[in-house]
């Protein structure tokens, strides 16, 4: 098999012979009836939107979302838009696969972050928020769960251990921030910053593609996460026996109902706190970050300073002088 080039070095009309990740696959007809196949391929670098012309049902069946899989075929700029046409799809064996492809960040990145995360939430001075941190981080199930979960499945950190990644790029913008504003208790958004998507363990589901699970699709990693404060505030009572106090505990929660900001994006509540305005915008400033990047080292027009025009967003993104 040739040497592998990332969806990210993929340029117009070039051969394509080479693993990559399947996830989000249909068979859908054309206009004229005829059905094709539909895919999202992926490796560490990005995915790309991939059709096979003239499929039948044992190409859709050949494969599984979340299998690795080799692709013949070769790209096409479409509408400003990088796509792979497909000649044949199969199943990979796993001697064609080097799973480091496929890891946006490796292990080195993962255990040094985590390190980083009991670091920063060691700073927090209040004794009741000291014990609410210490019944999730003394939980070692969630918190493996939590170092190797997505943060979400496209929009930004979306890749295994984007949630790590994503709180301590949120707990450092916390640390810069609150200091500047006394009026803020850097202790009430540090715990916000960390547990506002820690339902996102349970929410989706990543063991090789990434989706929804059942209780993610229903419920939303919000009311989950509020879910998961109550247990963790009844186990931290049970184990030492001392009251929380409940005022502080709705104040968190209140954070994580509330962290996107408006309704139409699905906050339950509108930020009302000093704590919870002040995590909405730290936290829509490291997504945005995080997703325009991608979308501007995604982009295929490569001999020009402006990416496409990208409707989810309104606007072409400045790549910067060439």
């Amino acid at each position: 098999m040739p040497d592998r080039r990332f969806v990210s070095q993929l340029a117009h009309n070039e051969p394509v012979q080479q693993v990559f990740l399947a996830s989000e696959k249909l068979l859908r007809p054309n206009k004229n009836g005829n059905l094709y196949l539909q895919v999202d391929l992926s490796d560490r670098s990005g995915s790309i939107n991939t059709r096979m012309w003239n499929a039948s049902e044992d190409d859709y069946k050949a494969f599984e979302n979340g299998d690795f899989v080799v692709v013949d075929g070769a790209t096409q700029l479409f509408q400003g838009n990088m796509q792979l046409i497909a000649n044949r799809i199969r199943r990979a064996r796993p001697d064609e696969v080097c799973e480091a492809d496929f890891m946006t960040l490796q292990s080195a990145d993962v255990d040094r972050m985590r390190a980083r995360l009991v670091e920063i939430l060691g700073k927090i001075q209040t004794p009741p928020l000291q014990r609410l941190v210490k019944a999730f981080t003394d939980d070692s199930v969630f918190m493996d769960k939590f170092c190797i979960a997505p943060a979400g499945m496209k929009n930004h950190h979306g890749y295994k251990s984007g949630l790590l990644e994503h709180v301590v790029s949120l707990l450092e913008l916390v640390l810069v921030v609150a200091p500047r504003y006394p009026q803020l208790d850097q202790d009430k958004l540090l715990v916000g910053a960390f547990l506002h998507d820690a339902a996102k363990v349970d929410e989706l589901s990543y063991d090789r593609d990434i989706s929804y699970t059942d209780e993610g699709q229903m419920l939303g990693h919000m009311i989950m996460g509020v879910t998961m404060v109550d247990d963790k505030v009844r186990e931290a009572v049970r184990k030492d026996g001392m009251p929380m106090p409940e005022k502080l505990i709705t104040e968190i929660k209140h954070m994580i109902i509330s962290h996107h900001g408006e309704y139409e994006y699905g906050s339950s509540k509108l930020p009302m706190t000093l704590e919870a305005v002040a995590l909405h915008h730290l936290d829509n400033l490291d997504a945005k970050l995080a997703s325009f990047t991608q979308l501007i080292n995604d982009c295929p027009n490569a001999d020009s300073p402006w990416t496409q025009y990208f409707t989810q967003i309104g606007r072409k993104l400045y790549k910067g002088a060439m």
